[in-house]
């Protein structure tokens, strides 16, 4: 199992060079290239939501991206250090896996944008996994791999 992580200081330039790494990582590990686009997309979106959360709740951390090649499947998780951030849009837009640590109506963040990202993400990735808690939140995509397509 390969693992590339990522740090980077919320801010929204680092958004694209996030997305281009997780793009080029994919692209190695035997995602199909014609799914490389909804990764970028998908990608994009989570680390937009993490840097938006950490600058709305001053926090200074960095967001942190994992991207995990294993056998069939390439994954990404993109993280954040906001206690609780984004459960109640999960569980309002229906992402399956959406879990948590303490019950929705706990969390007061739950705004349009929030739920939007999430929606968007829903609708690229068919494989997405979000909890919060009181360490941060992370968004877990999975695409499956082709060994076939793996460049050399």
């Amino acid at each position: 199992m390969a693992t590339v992580e990522l740090r980077f200081s919320a801010q929204p330039e680092h958004v694209r060079t996030a997305r281009l790494v997780a793009a080029a990582v994919a692209r190695r590990a035997g995602v199909n290239e014609a799914v490389l686009d909804e990764v970028r997309l998908a990608v994009g979106e989570a680390c937009s939501r993490a840097v938006g959360l950490h600058r709305s709740n001053g926090v200074t951390t960095p967001i942190r991206v994992v991207l995990t090649e294993e056998e069939k499947a390439f994954s990404i998780e993109v993280g954040d250090e906001v206690p609780g951030a984004g459960v109640a849009a999960a569980d309002a837009v229906g992402v399956p896996g959406a879990r948590s640590a303490a019950p929705a109506e706990d969390f007061d963040d739950a705004d349009g944008e929030d739920e939007m990202g999430l929606a968007v993400i829903r609708g690229l990735v068919d494989d997405v996994e979000v909890s919060a808690g009181e360490d941060g939140g992370t968004i877990r995509m999975t695409w499956p791999t082709s060994p076939a397509d793996i460049l050399s």
